[in-house]
């Protein structure tokens, strides 16, 4: 895309200082003000956890974004908003919420450590929630830079079930992979659970019992660059991604650590 790219959409499962640091919440937080000094538009957005204090952080729902339903199973749940701003970077951070999926305080295990039985459908929430947010917004990213196990739905999702709308016909999604939940399971009907409009069975590279390696690969398949974010990623994911003849950039942890890693991936971008 070269020049061409002026508008970048960060998916984030981890912002810090609204998470504890983390690889992933430090680059969700300095990444996206990087890229606005880069001169590029930006626009964040992350779960609203149930451990981020709203009052201390000062979210606020915007009530001209909320009121949405998506429906999963059936079920029809209510899409909230909520935005903050991290006033030293001179940006906002949109929050994607719903009471029954974001209002523990856990993150994404319960206090004995367990994967929570629902974040298959907290995945789906949340990646089809951001797709519906930036439409609502009517702003038309040109690169969409996902973080975290929580996003890996939303390249599914853009290039099948959203690849008529005009607002992302434009839209490249660049996947950043970490080493968050490999070996966690989703339940055995989140496929099923992935389907809408515009998604078959055929499209989701998904087996019986899913893991989140697995997830990881279908966020891969659907994706137009990779960018490994960690030193150690899975052997049979990294292989995949570099046989997959897409651009692949490597880890670089003296670029990580002297925050030069912006320079690169804004190179990346134009890449895709």
């Amino acid at each position: 895309m070269g020049d061409s790219v002026k508008r970048v959409l960060f998916v984030n499962s981890e912002i810090f200082p609204y998470l504890p640091e983390s690889d992933i919440s430090r680059i969700g937080r300095y990444l996206p003000q990087g890229i606005q000094e880069r001169k590029k538009e930006i626009r964040s957005f992350m779960p609203r956890y149930g451990c981020i204090n709203e009052r201390k952080n000062q979210l606020h729902e915007v009530i001209r974004l909320s009121g949405m339903n998506i429906i999963i199973s059936d079920v029809d749940r209510p899409l909230v908003i909520k935005v903050a701003s991290i006033s030293a970077a001179r940006m906002q951070v949109y929050f994607i919420d719903n009471e029954d999926y974001f209002h523990r305080k856990q993150i994404y295990r319960d206090e004995e450590g367990n994967f929570f039985a629902d974040n298959g459908e907290r995945a789906i929430f949340f990646a089809r929630g951001v797709l519906e947010t930036v439409k609502k917004l009517r702003w038309a990213p040109d690169i969409i830079h996902c973080h975290g196990w929580i996003s890996h739905l939303l390249p599914l999702y853009l290039k099948k079930a959203y690849k008529d709308d005009p607002i992302f016909s434009g839209s490249k999604v660049v996947l950043s992979l970490y080493n968050d939940i490999s070996t966690e399971r989703f339940s055995d009907d989140f496929k099923e659970k992935i389907m809408m409009s515009g998604i078959s069975e055929e499209d989701i590279f998904l087996p019986e019992h899913p893991d989140g390696i697995n997830l990881a690969e279908l966020a891969a398949r659907y994706s137009d660059g990779i960018i490994m974010g960690t030193a150690e990623p899975d052997a049979g994911l990294k292989d995949f991604c570099e046989k997959s003849g897409m651009p692949v950039l490597p880890y670089n942890a003296e670029a990580v650590n002297d925050g030069s890693y912006i320079d690169d991936y804004d190179r990346f971008y134009g890449l895709v």
